[in-house]
C-alpha cells in the first residue's frame, strides 16, 4: 500500500492503495465518484473513459502510480450544472437509449472538441473509435458531437 495524492475534478485528493489498483475504481470505491462506469476491464468498451490531463484515456486499466502527478477529470466535473456543450447537445439530440456507454462516449468526444473544436466526420469517427454502444445510437452521438461544436 502507498500513499498517493491525486488532482481529481479540481481538488486535490489522497487515497492509500496498491500502486497497481486501476484509477477506475479508486474514483469509484474510494472518492464515491460513480459516474465512470465499468463496462469490459480490458480498456476495449470505454464506458470507463476519464481525462487525464485533458486526454480521453481508458481508466480501467491505467494503475494509479503513472496517474499521481497529472489532473484527473470525470464526468462529475466536465460541468458542475450540466451545461458542458457536449452534454447540452446530447439531451438534444436525445442520443441515449440505456445510457450506459453515455458518460465515456461524453468524456471521449469533449476531448475531441478540446483539442480540434470544428471535427469533420472523419476526425470524430477516428476519436470516437472504441466506443461501443451496444444500442448502437452512433448516428446521433455524431449528430451531438458536431452541434456541440457549433456552440
Amino acid at each position: 500500500m502507498a500513499i498517493f495524492n491525486l488532482k481529481v475534478n479540481g481538488k486535490k485528493l489522497q487515497v492509500d492503495v496498491d500502486g497497481s489498483t486501476p484509477i477506475l475504481w479508486v474514483l469509484r470505491d474510494h472518492f464515491k465518484l460513480l459516474g465512470t462506469k465499468f463496462g469490459c476491464g480490458m480498456a476495449q468498451c470505454g464506458a470507463c473513459t476519464i481525462h487525464l490531463d485533458g486526454e480521453a484515456v481508458r481508466s480501467c486499466s491505467l494503475p494509479i502510480s503513472v496517474v499521481q502527478d497529472s489532473n484527473i477529470t470525470t464526468i462529475e466535473g466536465l460541468s458542475e450544472d450540466g451545461e458542458h456543450p457536449v452534454q447540452k447537445a446530447w439531451l438534444d439530440i436525445d442520443v441515449p437509449q440505456c445510457g450506459y456507454c453515455q458518460v465515456g462516449q461524453i468524456m471521449t468526444a469533449s476531448a475531441l472538441l478540446e483539442r480540434n473544436p470544428n471535427p469533420t466526420d472523419e476526425d470524430i469517427d477516428i476519436a470516437m473509435n472504441g466506443n461501443i454502444c451496444r444500442c448502437g445510437t452512433y448516428v446521433r452521438i455524431k449528430e451531438a458531437i458536431k452541434a456541440a461544436a457549433k456552440n
